[in-house]
């Protein structure tokens, strides 16, 4: 089998994308994040002392994508070209949904899990003094795509 990120050493080695073409490249990732009852009112009432957990991490999530390249090694730093994170907050959970969007050789799915990822590890941070039960899970790619760039 040969791995794509081994060279014919055995060395670890960032893929060359140089050949590939410019596209405009869209992944969208989920996950979700476990909560009590009464935590998930407490956020619905703004009465949770760090702040609002959904508006910190919706801001935590855009820069994780951006920053996807400094933090999984080997990931191709990419420009971003739009980041979007979502809530849709339950009784007892919140899903979180991520899309991020480039024109580069090389797609953004990292980008979009670690938006996801970051989010949700920015709520449990901001809810974690009144919460100590949360689980994060469900992290997933949903889709993604490539279209010509015209």
């Amino acid at each position: 089998m040969e791995f794509s990120h081994i060279d014919s050493s055995g060395r670890v080695k960032m893929v060359d994308i140089s050949e590939k073409p410019v596209v405009k490249r869209t992944a969208i990732a989920a996950g979700v994040i476990y909560l009590n009852v009464k935590t998930i009112e407490m956020l619905k009432k703004g009465l949770m002392k760090k702040g609002d957990p959904l508006a910190s991490a919706r801001i935590a999530g855009i820069m994780g994508a951006k920053k996807t390249g400094e933090l999984i090694p080997l990931c191709h730093p990419l420009p971003i070209d739009q980041v979007s994170v979502d809530f849709e907050i339950g009784k007892d959970k919140i899903d979180i949904e991520s899309k991020v969007i480039t024109t580069a050789k090389t797609g953004v799915e990292m980008e979009a899990l670690s938006a996801v990822s970051i989010a949700a590890l920015t709520i449990y941070d901001m809810c974690k003094a009144v919460d100590k039960k949360m689980v994060i899970g469900d992290i997933s790619l949903k889709s993604k795509k490539k279209e010509p760039v015209s």
